[in-house]
């Protein structure tokens, strides 16, 4: 067996790995947050070729969940009123919700749906891995590609999001394909090449409408041509000019199949969607038919805008809450977050960047592989500092694009060492030592953390709860609650009072759970175990009253378990929850979203009062504003 082949065996291996980690966590896990709604979506996608629900997302992650759901022949009740009644776009965007928790929770079985919606999650993830072996098997030769792939494999990030039907690793995915197919065609503006760049750029444009971003990455690889030569470009200025000018045209190419591709996809998908298009709808038969040409185009632009109303989100890290986002957040979390070997690798190829630098060792990525090596760092700085000067600083899983870049930094990495050793023979054995057992940490931490991988935090960080340095889907998602019945069975709990991160209803994994708000807790309460996640201690709710009592960490921290006094303190009081003047509301919204969302669940027919009082309420809301 040759070098190759042993390499690419032991990286098929740690693929298989990561299938075992990844998939068993997401075995033992319930629907988390956003997955209520994009596998109701997706189903329907299938089903009715309506692009009606979750318009805030693009359609094509969500179609892929589906698919095997949809040839096994799930059940929707498209007759049910939050189909019916989810024409227009703000009532779609409540009855997502609740014809998600049926169909996963009162349609179907919510385990088996659960399973064989994540089942093509985790493929993806594993094709992202092969994809990362691959392109920094091109980098850094076959040991550069192990080395990612190991990283890769045993990232907190990827094993705990990948498996779930969101939007975050696909986008990953086509991402880096987009990239790569960047970089070919930056070699080689051909038709091929300029196909593949469309295919690429429109399948991340249907996963996420933060796909365009890329564009910014192609206009910053081309500006670095203009200080730093990439090979084959010529040496005169004019020449160089028309170099430039000539990819230029190929990425406009590239651009039009890409959204070809997309609207194609969401004008088939959208066939049955009623049109309504303001002047369209309902103004005869030519009105409609320009209408039905026009409505991909309607869609994209109102998922658009959503996305663009919903971008400026209050933040929560290191024990502070802010009302907007935060330059720091996401450089903290990535230290948070990341296992130490992984950090430790990342400082090791900084200092041996330096002293390969010093010994006259660099660079170690010449050839072809010089413009997909620019492609990628030159496209790292722009992802990062996209995600660090956003106001949308939510979770670890809106890195995950420029953690796989960092990652693919590391390729070279091994080629590196092979030139220092020509110059320093200690000094390489010993690093290529120290690699070696950093690598081996990673995979190790993986191991270790599983199957709570919600909830990983770096060692090195002690002295606080993990509650204190972050929150949301970084901790807990709703995920424990499979968890949260074996400790309920264990008790033998006849009632579970529940301050759960999620706005569906509970008891189809804690059968006798009801909704409860641990700053709002009632006499009857007193002496019973409550169940309370850990976002609400300090972020979504102010519960750190409750720290003080006989406690038990369920799914590694996400939830806890804690035993009420005998008698609860007054509201203000030593022990006691917070005044009502100190409440926070779930995720800062004006009103409770979860009591909202699980009396819709209850009573679906109340969906059209509900958004008359929702449009009031924020009506109301605007008038006071303007009053201010």
């Amino acid at each position: 067996m040759n070098v190759r082949i042993g390499v690419s065996t032991l990286a098929v291996l740690l693929l298989a790995l990561m299938f075992v980690l990844a998939g068993g966590a997401a075995l033992r896990e319930s629907v988390t947050f956003d997955e209520v709604a994009h596998i109701g979506a997706g189903v329907s996608y299938w089903q009715k070729f309506d692009l009606r629900f979750n318009a805030e997302h693009p359609p094509l992650a969500k179609m892929l969940a589906a698919l095997p759901l949809v040839l096994r022949g799930v059940h929707a009740d498209y007759s049910h009123i939050t189909w019916t009644i989810s024409v227009d776009f703000f009532p779609a965007f409540l009855g997502e919700w609740v014809f998600g928790e049926y169909l996963l929770t009162r349609w179907n079985d919510p385990q088996n749906t659960l399973v064989w919606a994540r089942f093509p999650m985790l493929l993806l993830t594993l094709a992202l891995g092969w994809l990362v072996f691959v392109c920094a098997r091109r980098l850094g030769g076959d040991w550069g590609g192990l080395l990612c792939v190991a990283v890769y494999a045993s990232t907190p990030a990827f094993l705990v999001f990948g498996p779930l039907v969101l939007t975050d690793v696909p986008i990953t995915f086509f991402t880096l394909l987009t990239l790569w197919a960047m970089a070919a065609l930056w070699e080689n503006p051909d038709r091929r090449n300029v196909r593949r760049m469309g295919l690429a750029l429109g399948s991340a444009i249907l996963t996420k409408f933060t796909a365009p971003i890329v564009f910014f990455a192609f206009i910053a690889v081309s500006l670095s041509t203009r200080w730093w030569p990439s090979a084959g470009q010529p040496a005169s200025k004019v020449d160089a000019k028309q170099w430039r000018k000539l990819r230029w045209r190929a990425m406009r190419i590239a651009t039009c199949w890409a959204a070809l591709w997309v609207y194609v996809v969401y004008f088939i998908f959208s066939w049955n969607q009623p049109m309504t298009i303001p002047g369209l709808a309902g103004h005869g038969l030519l009105a409609a038919g320009v209408g039905r040409l026009l409505m991909p185009i309607w869609i994209v632009l109102r998922g658009l805008f959503l996305v663009v109303i919903s971008g400026n989100r209050p933040t929560f890290i290191l024990g502070h809450a802010y009302p907007h986002g935060i330059w720091f957040f996401f450089p903290v979390l990535l230290l948070l977050k990341s296992p130490p070997g992984f950090l430790g690798l990342l400082l090791g190829a900084l200092i041996l960047a330096w002293i390969g630098k010093r010994l006259g060792c660099l660079p170690v990525v010449e050839g072809t592989s010089a413009t997909l090596w620019r492609v990628l760092w030159v496209s790292l700085s722009t992802f990062a500092a996209i995600c660090i000067l956003s106001h949308f600083n939510v979770s670890v899983r809106h890195f995950t694009i420029p953690l796989v870049l960092m990652i693919l930094l590391l390729a070279p990495v091994p080629r590196l060492l092979a030139r220092i050793r020509e110059a320093s023979p200690k000094l390489a054995w010993s690093s290529s030592a120290l690699v070696v057992l950093l690598a081996v940490g990673c995979v190790s931490s993986a191991v270790r953390a599983y199957p709570n991988y919600f909830a990983y935090i770096d060692p090195i960080a002690s002295g606080h709860p993990a509650y204190w340095y972050f929150t949301d889907s970084n901790l807990d998602w709703n995920q424990a609650l499979p968890e949260v019945n074996e400790f309920v069975r264990q008790h033998n709990l006849p009632d579970v009072p529940m301050d759960t991160y999620a706005m569906f209803d509970s008891n189809a994994w804690v059968p006798n759970s009801r909704l409860w708000d641990c700053q709002a807790p009632s006499d009857a309460d007193a002496g019973k175990w409550v169940v309370v996640s850990a976002n609400m201690i300090l972020d979504s709710h102010n519960c750190a009253w409750l720290t003080q009592y006989p406690q038990e960490a369920i799914a590694g921290g996400s939830m806890y378990a804690v035993h009420l006094p005998a008698t609860i303190p007054p509201a203000g009081s030593p022990g006691g929850p917070p005044p009502v003047a100190e409440r926070r509301i779930f995720l800062g919204m004006p009103f409770e979203m979860r009591e909202f969302f699980q009396r819709l669940a209850r009573r679906p027919e109340d969906i059209p009062k509900a958004m008359a009082e929702m449009q009031d309420f924020f009506q109301k809301q605007i008038q006071e504003q303007k009053k201010k």
